[in-house]
């Protein structure tokens, strides 16, 4: 049997190519991960045989298409654009899903340092309400990244159908 642990990287490969775009460009317009930026310029430096000077000077546009591209990225590049991802475009279903929990909340951002973990049935019901407002590929990325990130508070959320990735069906 194989380890399935939850992993950036594995969210990453399971992702479209469109929904990786996006999680790009939010990554490249992200002004707090400069760090960041540096160890992706390197990385797709490296991966398509280009000067780092190059990539520095594409705009953002190109160097999200050409980090969306790469079907491998290390952790921590992908932990932070889905960080900056959900901060930038997903704000409002992450306050939806801190209502129904009941948890305190700043446009997403939970208020308080300490909070008691949700029982597994009120993950349930949040996740429920979460897809039957949000598309399923925004609620499973979304509750996933939720998972990996902190598997002691969020960890029940990964055996419930709403974070399992949709599965397509061919003609």
């Amino acid at each position: 049997m194989t380890d399935q642990t939850l992993t950036p990287s594995r969210l990453w490969k399971r992702m479209t190519s469109a929904k990786r775009l996006e999680v790009a460009r939010a990554f490249w317009l992200d002004d707090q991960a400069s760090n960041d930026h540096l160890q992706a310029v390197l990385y797709i430096s490296q991966q398509k045989k280009f000067r780092p000077k190059t990539v520095v000077s594409l705009d953002e546009d190109r160097k999200a298409r050409h980090l969306a591209s790469l079907a491998n990225l290390p952790d921590s590049l992908v932990a932070r654009a889905l960080v900056a991802y959900h901060l930038a475009e997903q704000r409002p279903m992450m306050g939806a899903f801190l209502d129904a929990l009941g948890i305190r909340h700043e446009e997403g951002i939970i208020a308080e340092e300490e909070v008691a973990p949700p029982t597994a049935d009120a993950l349930k019901q949040a996740a429920r309400t979460l897809a039957s407002s949000y598309p399923a590929d925004d609620v499973s990325l979304y509750l996933s990244t939720l998972v990996w990130q902190d598997p002691d508070t969020w960890g029940p959320l990964g055996d419930l159908p709403e974070t399992k990735p949709r599965e397509t069906t061919k003609p």
